[in-house]
């Protein structure tokens, strides 16, 4: 990955995680609410911290595990994206489905960093 692209994921993961904020700021304070607020805003929030540390991983297997990491907190973030969007725990249906279309993009990006990462390492 060359370094315009890199910075380009970068960037989009932090526009992720802002986005993931102003959707739990604006959330209900009831325990539904305040429960799937509390998931969302980390899960939403890790990848791009979590691509933050890969970037300076120790070796190819630090690369992937921590890329694997950010992957699995963007897949759980969908799955409480749509939990919030189906309960109606929310107050924009288009900021709710921007979200979960970056972040089904970001999860195939990671998927395919994974692999690509992976078959690396098979060929070392």
């Amino acid at each position: 990955m060359d370094k315009m692209k890199k910075f380009d994921l970068e960037d989009r993961l932090i526009a992720f995680a802002v986005l993931i904020i102003k959707i739990v700021e604006s959330m209900p304070n009831t325990k539904a609410g305040i429960h799937l607020a509390g998931q969302l805003v980390k899960s939403g929030t890790s990848p791009a911290l979590n691509y933050g540390e890969a970037q300076s991983a120790e070796s190819r297997k630090d690369f992937i595990h921590k890329m694997k990491i950010s992957l699995k907190e963007l897949r759980e973030s969908f799955i409480c994206l749509k939990i919030i969007s189906i309960a109606k725990l929310h107050k924009s249906d288009d900021l709710i489905n921007e979200v979960l279309t970056e972040n089904d993009e970001l999860i195939s990006i990671f998927v395919k960093s994974v692999e690509t990462a992976l078959k690396n390492l098979k060929n070392e």
